[in-house]
């Protein structure tokens, strides 16, 4: 029996993942939800047999997938988890988790207690780049890193507005932060500084900050600091450099490049990391198997955590410990 798969959500993300589902042997996209109709009718074209629906509920009675994929603004999570949870509907859901921490962490203790196969959508832990800084960092003394998201403002209204996206470091930056979790270990504390420079004054609605910096104290004992803008006129880098004794390792979003004494190497992502995350995530759904998910819900809790934590360090002026 081919694999049922319904999809929430009509923007890029949701059909970056339709194709990819689309061409896998014995899996099927089923559904498409939108926020109207009219959304979803238009993103089911092209995918044989899916059904348009504007209704999470509607979706899942008519349809009765055998995951959901959740691919949604921050602001509208929830609802959307609590009823796919409550039917014990494994699902893979795109970063973030929310634009606030208590409804990840509602939404996580339900998950824990139904048991349910999750994946979220930190894909650079899925890049080439990564997953060979790991295997280099291993033999490597980590001193500190520096990640950065350098950009412009995405051009969606909800993104502009704090309680829309929950801002840069939660919704774009949390990549960095991931990947920063994902090979040096936990942090312990996060003090972050914050403001808004430029963009207020050019765009309507303006309520995020567009420029910040947050420093890490890791429990290893490494240090960290993470900066991000969007006040530029187009995107600059975005990546994580990792200083060791044996000299830097640099991920980028497509490739890896590694300093040493006298030389410098290059490696150049091959596999797409998207298609890896999904194959990753059916694999689990067909055999139970879910080793090869390299995040689950659970895990992006955590890094909501780190996140929630630095725009709480920015608001209030001092340094806030993770996970209080």
């Amino acid at each position: 029996m081919a694999l049922r798969i319904g999809i929430i959500g009509t923007g890029w993300f949701s059909k970056v993942h339709a194709d990819i589902l689309s061409n896998m042997d014995g899996v099927n996209v089923a559904a498409f939800v939108g926020t109207s109709q009219e959304k979803a009718e238009q993103a089911v074209r092209g995918y044989a047999g899916a059904k348009a629906y504007s209704n999470v509920e509607q979706m899942l009675d008519a349809t009765k997938p055998d995951a959901v994929y959740i691919c949604v603004p921050p602001f509208a999570h929830g609802e959307i988890e609590a009823q796919i949870v409550e039917r014990g509907i494994p699902f893979l859901v795109e970063k973030p988790l929310g634009s606030n921490l208590d409804t990840p962490r509602q939404i996580l203790h339900e998950v824990k207690k139904a048991g349910l196969i999750t994946s979220a959508g930190y894909h650079f832990r899925y890049t080439d780049a990564a997953i060979k800084a790991a295997e280099l960092l291993e033999s490597r003394e980590i001193g500190m890193a520096l990640g950065y998201w350098m950009g412009d403002m995405p051009q969606v209204y909800w993104w502009r507005q704090q309680e829309g996206s929950g801002g840069q470091f939660i919704e774009q930056t949390t990549h960095i932060v991931d990947l920063l979790r994902c090979l040096l270990g936990e942090a312990d504390e996060v003090y972050a500084a914050y403001a808004h420079r430029a963009m207020k004054d050019i765009h309507e609605g303006v309520t995020v900050h567009d420029v910040g910096t947050a420093t890490l104290k890791l429990k290893s004992g490494a240090v960290a600091t993470i900066s991000n803008t969007c006040m530029l006129p187009e995107s600059d880098r975005a990546g994580l450099d990792i200083y060791t004794e044996q000299g830097v390792i640099g991920i980028q979003s497509d490739k890896l490049i590694v300093k040493e004494k006298g030389r410098m190497t290059e490696i150049r992502n091959a596999a797409n990391p998207y298609l890896r995350e999904n194959e990753a995530f059916i694999h689990a759904l067909r055999t139970g198997d879910a080793s090869g998910i390299l995040s689950t819900y659970e895990d992006a809790v955590k890094t909501m955590e780190v996140t929630f934590a630095a725009l709480q360090s920015a608001e209030t002026g001092v340094p806030v410990k993770i996970g209080e």
